[in-house]
């Protein structure tokens, strides 16, 4: 099940409509003047979309005017994971949301703000999570954010209803507001989100056969190998789509097996589980790995060397996925399946993961283990 986190700075975008040019340290000053908060609304309208939705969904949020308020209007069941101290809100409480919100591994953040909330979220979660902003502040100079509350809101739906999505990386940037009070734009930038990029459903039709697919496979082998990291073990599992790295790298390859890299170097060929704990143990280990085309198997199916004991000592955040845009739309929306031995790691490797498809292209997929 798709897991929604949501966040409302209950103050973004409070000083905007009385002068202020901001809300950053001028909150009391602001409703002194008679400004009203907006971003409730504004979250209101982005979760509207949801209301529709018939596939079910799991919402993550804040207690009261942080999200709770807003889910429960409109009659979305949540279930909060964090209570702010006091009565008044701050930055603190959107970061230490953000950060509950990571380790409850949600398959996209969703929050309400301006370019000061997308710092703090930036600095909670970084790279690790998939977020996206509803404009809900005075500025908005960050990419991370949907053109209008309601647009975010369908983006949400589509990632829901389980749309092939593309991943890209957007700037957080946000200006000094008491130069901007001054007459004075001083951006800086402060850092990167993974964001959703333009949706649109992926033909399942390999473009000009063969060779198409082979240059689609070379961009993507080259991406990988190119991010490859020094002094660190590089499990290379079964299948053409990783053969393809192997051949980037110029490294012999067992096509229906398991291989060890390090530094460029082969170390390792068709190895088994146990021969692949004994090298891997009290190293950083990264395992590079395809499905299998037309069934959607990660685990379980052709690469039982990658056992449970073998999964758990690589760690669940060092997989890396191989899969072009065609493998995946053929599957016709069918979740990628894990079928391991250990039940409780089935189910800890279900819900939406991020998989290479190209030349630093990532998409997210869902994973599901039917029991």
């Amino acid at each position: 099940m798709f897991r929604l986190g949501f966040i409302i700075n209950p103050v973004a975008g409070i000083g905007g409509a009385v002068g202020l040019k901001g809300s950053d340290g001028v909150v009391d000053e602001a409703l002194a003047r008679g400004a009203v908060p907006k971003a409730q609304e504004r979250a209101r309208q982005a979760l509207l979309p949801l209301c529709e939705l018939s596939v079910p969904f799991e919402l993550l949020t804040v207690a009261g005017e942080m999200g709770e308020a807003v889910a429960r209007e409109l009659g979305l069941p949540c279930r909060v994971i964090y209570q702010p101290a006091g009565e008044s809100t701050s930055a603190d409480d959107t970061r230490h949301a953000a950060e509950l919100m990571r380790e409850a591994r949600v398959d996209l953040l969703l929050f309400a703000g301006g370019d000061g909330t997308a710092r703090d979220i930036c600095a909670a979660v970084g790279e690790s999570c998939h977020v996206l902003g509803i404009p809900a502040g005075c500025k908005i100079h960050s990419g991370v954010y949907g053109v209008t509350p309601a647009a975010s809101g369908r983006v949400v739906v589509r990632m829901i209803a389980g749309e092939l999505l593309s991943l890209i990386d957007a700037e957080v940037r946000d200006i000094d507001e008491e130069a901007f009070r001054a007459g004075k734009v001083r951006a800086r930038h402060y850092g990167q989100l993974k964001v959703p990029g333009d949706l649109r459903y992926v033909q399942a039709v390999k473009q000009g056969g063969k060779e198409s697919e082979e240059l689609v496979l070379a961009d993507l082998a080259a991406g990988v190998v190119e991010q490859m990291e020094p002094d660190t073990l590089y499990l290379m599992g079964s299948g053409s789509t990783v053969a393809a790295c192997m051949a980037e790298l110029g490294l012999e390859n067992t096509l229906l097996g398991v291989d060890l890299v390090e530094n460029g170097r082969l170390i390792g060929q068709d190895l088994s589980a146990a021969e692949i704990l004994t090298r891997i143990r009290g190293r950083r280990c990264r395992l590079i790995m395809t499905l299998i085309g037309g069934q959607g198997h990660l685990f379980g199916r052709g690469n039982q060397q990658l056992s449970p004991e073998v999964i758990r000592c690589v760690g669940l955040e060092n997989i890396q996925v191989l899969a072009t845009k065609a493998k995946l739309a053929a599957l016709a929306g069918r979740p990628l399946l894990v079928d391991t031995d250990d039940p409780e790691l089935n189910r800890a490797l279900r819900g939406y993961l991020r998989i290479t498809t190209g030349y630093k292209d990532q998409v997210i997929y869902p994973v599901a283990n039917p029991e």
